[in-house]
């Protein structure tokens, strides 16, 4: 779980999520979440995904299967 995740307040302008998928397809869901580590506005769905989101991981964890 992302711990330095926090959910934006609201406001007048509307973020586009920034996460992107192996393949640098973008996601064009609004973005709801900033994370605190790398500065990047998320969507719900791709905030915690370590695939889309690289913060995501835990301490330690390089991801991939292990």
């Amino acid at each position: 779980m992302v711990q330095q995740v926090n959910q934006a307040e609201p406001r007048d302008l509307e973020w586009i999520c920034e996460g992107f998928s192996p393949k640098d397809d973008p996601c064009d869901v609004t973005a709801t979440y900033h994370c605190g580590i790398c500065g990047e506005w998320f969507c719900v769905i791709h905030v915690e995904d370590e695939v889309w989101h690289p913060c995501a991981l835990e301490p330690g964890d390089e991801g991939g299967e292990g």
